[in-house]
């Protein structure tokens, strides 16, 4: 998402309104705000609690296909997230494909909470 964002942001550049599009009210140009929201927003946020329950996960060597499968299931949701994101204005679909991510998590974090239990 790094490379599409610079992109945008280099067009959006040369063209008009330059200061504008790049002010902290939000940028005039479509393409670079929402590359822009997808990278520093979304990427930030959900990720970062998923990434430490990974971590979690390795560390105490827990790693199983559920919980294998529901970081796939993550990650893919990720991917077709920020697709949906960069390349359409579809918000209720772009919830849809939110909720799997929030799942996924969900239930890494129930996985997660069940073992900090088991090992009181």
């Amino acid at each position: 998402m790094l490379w599409p964002m610079l992109a945008a942001r280099t067009r959006a550049w040369r063209g008009r309104n330059r200061i504008r599009m790049f002010s902290c009210s939000g940028a005039t140009n479509r393409c670079t705000s929402r590359a822009s929201r997808a990278i520093f927003g979304n990427q930030f946020e959900l990720p970062v609690i998923f990434y430490a329950l990974v971590v979690l996960l390795i560390a105490f060597g827990k790693v199983t296909t559920s919980r294998y499968r529901a970081g796939l299931g993550f990650r893919r949701g990720r991917v077709i997230h920020m697709l949906v994101q960069t390349r359409t204005d579809n918000v209720p679909l772009r919830g849809r494909v939110f909720v799997i991510n929030f799942l996924a998590v969900v239930g890494l974090a129930g996985h997660v909470a069940w073992l900090a239990v088991e090992a009181l």
